[in-house]
């Protein structure tokens, strides 16, 4: 098939046979028809993902490469940030955020183990688990209704000597009260991860300023699993301004060392062979010298290839998520009495995730989950409902330690009991709304 071509002829009639491929067997459309499952979130993609992919894949560098750095950079601008480091997972991305703060090389400000973190219970685990892992306690608040967010109110009374940092999602792409809770951290000298997971793309007007979710705190973080905002299948995110802590972050990334040579790069320092680190032999390769208990969360550079091209339809994305939510709470107007609808947080623009709902009393979750999901709709809770119920908190509960709650977890529990969501992912059409519409409707009626 390639005789008498060059690689690069070779390359580029795979890549027009992929495109075609693509094209026949991928994304067909067809009209929704009442009755057809409609998913909570699904990949919106065309044949310039795969191309890329296969792109990547033919070059068979397969760790971060080419790729990664246009990612990182790409990504960097559209956010506004001055750094972006590409990891394997959104859930790697708040590891690698939070061990980041753990670093010597922040002096009195470094976290260490029975140091407090102030947090929600209503969300998703990993936002809480490299803090329980690494020793550091958690400090659950409560979180207010119908945004979703952290009771702000809560703040001070959950503010102790030993507080260090905040780590609070933005839920669902509703931003919590970053006024709040920025004003909260800088007046009390704490760090600030704001994960951005579940709202990419969400602006909030901070100082007369509109800016990204994810860039107003010290750390943002960002996940690129499949029902997420963008994805690459699996892909995370994180971001800062701060150039000593995307130094910190680099290295937990990197296997904590110390060296900042790209894969593949040599001596870039040109120091490679004649400093003194801890207490090693003067001149040992400063490639294989550590500062840091790191890991490797890197992602591969087949990874990135998907997302380079997404992240140029993700405008366009969440122009579509704001419209299928605005078309859903309107087909939802008149349901009041029975269910509550989401509102956003005062200030911002979300880019909204999924349709969060709470049933009234008199209205059963269950039975208007079961409804729903029975007519072709999938449902999902809030993520965890209330952390600390959770089989992981049972040795943590019985022996009364590892973790503080401060005043009532009242709507966390009502969350629990109470609420569900449904997707508003930018490959809905009105049809698809609609149906959703007609159904939540007819199982709150029931």
């Amino acid at each position: 098939m390639f005789e008498n071509m060059t690689e690069a002829q070779a390359k580029q009639q795979i890549l027009d046979m992929v495109l075609e491929y693509c094209d026949t067997y991928h994304n067909q459309k067809k009209s929704f028809q009442e009755g057809d499952r409609i998913p909570y979130a699904s990949r919106v993609y065309d044949h310039v993902e795969m191309c890329n992919l296969v792109d990547s894949a033919l070059e068979f560098w397969l760790t971060a490469g080419r790729y990664t750095e246009e990612f990182e950079r790409v990504f960097a601008e559209y956010l506004g940030v001055k750094y972006c480091s590409l990891v394997n997972s959104g859930s790697s991305a708040n590891l690698n955020a939070f061990m980041a703060l753990t670093s010597p090389l922040l002096g009195e400000r470094q976290v260490k183990p029975g140091d407090e973190m102030i947090t929600v219970a209503a969300g998703f685990p990993t936002t809480v688990t490299p803090a329980i892992q690494y020793g550091v306690i958690p400090v659950f608040v409560d979180v207010t209704i119908p945004q979703y967010n952290i009771d702000v109110a809560m703040l001070e009374a959950a503010l102790s000597e030993k507080t260090k940092v905040v780590m609070i999602a933005h839920t669902l792409g509703n931003p919590f009260d970053l006024k709040a809770v920025k004003e909260f951290c800088d007046n009390n000298n704490l760090w600030l991860i704001e994960d951005n997971c579940d709202a990419l793309g969400s602006k909030y007007d901070f100082d007369g300023e509109e800016k990204f979710t994810g860039t107003i705190g010290d750390i943002g973080t960002s996940s690129f699993y499949p029902p997420h905002h963008m994805t690459m299948g699996e892909g995370g995110a994180v971001y800062t301004n701060n150039p000593l802590l995307h130094k910190c972050i680099r290295s937990f990334r990197d296997w904590g060392r110390d060296c900042v040579c790209a894969s593949g790069q040599d001596n870039l320092c040109k120091h490679r062979f004649d400093k003194q680190y801890g207490e090693l032999p003067l001149g040992y390769d400063h490639k294989y010298v550590y500062s840091h208990f790191g890991y490797n969360l890197k992602a591969t550079d087949m990874q990135a290839a998907v997302g380079c091209a997404q992240i140029k339809k993700f405008p366009g994305f969440v122009k579509r998520r704001r419209e299928n939510f605005e078309r859903l709470k309107a087909g939802l107007a008149g349901t009041e009495d029975k269910i509550i609808l989401p509102v956003p947080c005062e200030n911002s623009k979300p880019s909204w995730f999924g349709f969060l709902i709470t049933c009234k009393e008199g209205t059963d979750r269950n039975k208007v989950v079961q409804y729903v999901e029975e007519h072709g709709v999938q449902t999902r809770m809030l993520f965890a409902g209330n952390l600390i119920k959770h089989p992981c908190f049972d040795q943590m509960r019985a022996e009364g330690k590892g973790y503080r709650v401060v005043g009532e977890l009242t709507n966390t529990d009502r969350i629990m009991n109470d609420t569900f969501w449904v997707g508003v992912y930018p490959g809905m059409t009105d049809e698809m709304i609609d149906y959703m519409a007609k159904i939540i409707k007819e199982a709150i009626g029931k």
